[in-house]
């Protein structure tokens, strides 16, 4: 679905104002809906930007690690709350755990030994390991968020260890190879786009060295092109279960930390980082390594993304992260998805789930419960029953939505066994509100 001309020519002008204004030679957008492009906005020439060209993905990799840990949770691996010193002993960080080190919860300093950084080529894991002791914990876990590249690169060695295959290949069959991404590799692979330095007052190009980052690329070492990382973006708005459950990509995308304890404007789940927006939060994640940026920032509820790449460090990733929120929700507020039509149920539920819907009371209170095709309850306000109920047993239903999460509604009866009230969580709904529980 493509956008409409004037979203179009919006984010045309503000890429192409950007790239002028970061110096960057060469940067592109794309706006991602229902997991096909609905829009390239591409400004410079150096080189000319497609959806084919690589440019590095920078710490935008940790989301891909990310879902591999998640993938050894669910196949029963691993447990989030397990020391990382369970897994990959000897490390001297004592008992911080892979949520701690997944939110960048766990007092990590951002760095390993050495100047990796720094455009030098990265050490190998026993050697990393090496240099990693109990002073690294620069915080008591949960004491602020501090982002921790080294967390990353520990949480990489775990893969390997555990898996017994080197982090790239695992990547590659558990993720890459099933979504298609096809152009996300280890090193750089042509077409790509070099990265470079601007210098401050001629305006003239150094190009900067391309390393490879040995046991730290868990953190930051992977190449990527707009229509492979649209690909990325579309997973985590509507997962393949064969890859990862929904409900897997949901928790990744629940706070273990607030970054802005005033504004509460970020924060840092599983692996994504968590930005809010008016109303709505975006799950995604900035990238950065010596010349380049990058920046991922995804809508789940309507399944709308916004990626972009530059090759120089002059638009830093904030600034193009800004840029990639700002045109999301510029997409959103002037294209909201369309609505899905109503449509009549094609039969009537049976009758002892039929007796449960209808109107019920609690302190003077009035509720809606309506019944599904799949045989689930909903109940809540007059004409938006919000509270979603799945059944586990007779007369007996788990919540699954709202903050009924988890919680159970049992139903009662009387002694002709027809149904007089519903408990939800110890409230007792009855069908008038002069009736007692």
């Amino acid at each position: 679905m493509t956008l409409l001309p004037e979203t179009a020519r919006q984010i045309d002008a503000q890429v192409a104002q950007a790239q002028i204004d970061g110096r960057a030679p060469s940067l592109v957008l794309a706006v991602i809906r229902d997991g096909a492009l609905a829009h390239l906005a591409a400004a410079g020439e150096h080189p000319r930007p497609d959806v084919d060209l690589q440019y590095r993905l920078g710490s935008i990799s940790k989301t891909m690690t990310a879902a591999l840990i998640m993938q050894m949770r669910d196949a029963g691996r691993l447990a989030l709350d397990d020391p990382l010193e369970r897994h990959l002993p000897g490390t001297g960080l004592g008992a911080l755990t892979l949520r701690q080190m997944l939110g960048h919860a766990s007092g990590l300093q951002r760095e390993p030994e050495g100047d990796w950084w720094e455009r030098t080529a990265g050490v190998d894991l026993t050697t990393l390991l090496a240099g990693v002791t109990a002073d690294k914990i620069a915080y008591p876990p949960h004491r602020a968020y501090h982002y921790s590249n080294l967390a990353y690169g520990l949480l990489g060695g775990l893969l390997e260890r555990l898996s017994g295959m080197p982090w790239a290949d695992l990547l590659n069959e558990r993720l890459l190879s099933p979504l298609g991404m096809r152009r996300t590799t280890y090193a750089a692979t042509e077409p790509y786009a070099r990265g470079y330095v601007v210098h401050p007052w001629h305006d003239t190009l150094r190009e900067e060295p391309r390393t490879d980052t040995g046991a730290m690329a868990p953190a930051g070492q992977l190449w990527s092109t707009i229509e492979d990382l649209g690909r990325w973006a579309a997973f985590l708005a509507d997962p393949d279960p064969s890859v990862l459950a929904a409900e897997t990509v949901t928790e990744m995308c629940s706070p273990v930390v607030i970054s802005d304890l005033e504004a509460w404007a970020h924060g840092h789940g599983l692996g994504l980082e968590l930005f809010r927006e008016g109303n709505r939060v975006y799950a995604g994640h900035g990238g950065s390594m010596p010349g380049y940026i990058a920046s991922l920032a995804v809508h789940r509820p309507t399944r709308t993304a916004v990626v972009g790449f530059a090759n120089s460090y002059g638009l830093r990733t904030g600034r193009l992260g800004a840029l990639s929120r700002r045109l999301l929700t510029l997409v959103l507020d002037r294209e909201p998805a369309p609505l899905t039509p109503w449509r009549p149920a094609a039969t009537a539920p049976p009758a002892e789930l039929a007796e449960l819907t209808g109107r019920w009371w609690w302190m003077g209170t009035e509720i809606e419960v309506t019944a599904d095709p799949a045989g689930d309850l909903h109940a809540g306000p007059i004409g938006a029953p919000d509270l979603h109920f799945v059944a586990e047993g007779p007369d007996r239903w788990r919540g699954r939505a709202g903050d009924q999460d988890g919680e159970i509604l049992t139903v009662r009866r009387d002694e002709q066994g027809r149904a007089v009230a519903l408990d939800i969580a110890t409230f007792v709904h009855t069908r008038t509100p002069d009736q007692a529980p």
